[in-house]
């Protein structure tokens, strides 16, 4: 909830610290923002931002499938990296969508003596995203934000950083990092639902995606451990239309060619996840 990861954000205009008045944060200089009626607050400083936010229709296919289990191995994966790191504070997602990593990462930390647990910040552009992250755990607090600008968070922060399929900002990642603190990133392969890309025309991934990401964190983080988890997944043509409609190939995919080359798959398809979960450090 919002008031368990209040006292690390900060004011959008004036990066001061931010407190909880009823159903309303406030900052000495004077801003204030509400809290939507669905949990979540919008920390945007202006109405101008950089991104696209998912649409409520990408939301609702990325949630049905996630709640189907499919990408479970990548959420266990996440979860086994944060458990053996053990951070004890804020565990922040940029990028976080629904809230489904950020909540399976909660739950594998265990709480310190006299402690409910991590708190964990729920950071997106969307607000049909974040609607559902405000209530996907009870030690969530969802916000949105611009992940290309300055995050609403105070500097060292966060103990632990989550980025899954979502937007890097190298300098705001290390500055909210504690030092010592951890990024574990999801990146996909390029062989990542590779069967599909073809013959649905989908947006395909750079062989060279992963060097090109550590060239980009660099000069702000610590390259650590990498794992490479990859799996098979038997989807139907609804499961398979439903991977489309929740990524970014559903801003580029016309809806009539697609239903044409649904029909000529295979049902159900074989098909492979591959993703690459990399550790960085501050």
């Amino acid at each position: 909830m919002l008031q368990d990861i209040v006292s690390y954000l900060a004011c959008p205009h004036c990066a001061r610290e931010l407190a909880l008045d009823g159903r309303t944060l406030r900052c000495p200089s004077g801003h204030s923002f509400d809290q939507a009626k669905q949990g979540y607050v919008s920390l945007l400083a202006g109405d101008a931002h950089t991104g696209t936010g998912d649409t409520a229709a990408m939301v609702a296919a990325r949630s049905d499938f996630l709640a189907a289990g499919h990408y479970r191995p990548i959420a266990d994966a996440l979860a086994e990296a944060a458990a053996a790191a053990a951070p004890q504070g804020l565990v922040a997602d940029l990028g976080a969508g629904t809230g489904h990593y950020l909540s399976h990462v909660l739950d594998a930390l265990p709480a310190g003596p006299g402690s409910p647990g991590n708190p964990g910040a729920a950071l997106d552009i969307s607000k049909f995203a974040l609607r559902r992250a405000a209530r996907s755990h009870p030690r969530i607090g969802a916000v949105v934000c611009d992940a290309w600008r300055p995050l609403p968070l105070r500097d060292d922060a966060a103990a632990l950083m989550l980025n899954v399929f979502a937007p890097r900002n190298g300098p705001e990642i290390r500055r909210v990092l504690r030092p010592g603190g951890m990024l574990l990133l999801v990146s996909p392969t390029h062989r990542h639902l590779g069967e599909l890309v073809g013959a649905l025309g989908l947006l395909s991934v750079d062989e060279d995606k992963q060097r090109r990401i550590e060239e980009k964190l660099g000069p702000y983080l610590t390259p650590g451990e990498r794992w490479e988890v990859e799996f098979p997944l038997r989807l139907s043509a609804a499961e398979v239309r439903t991977v489309v409609a929740m990524g970014p190939s559903a801003w580029h995919t016309d809806p009539g060619e697609l239903d044409a080359r649904l029909a000529a798959l295979p049902d159900p398809a074989e098909v492979t996840a591959s993703v690459t979960v990399a550790a960085y450090h501050r």
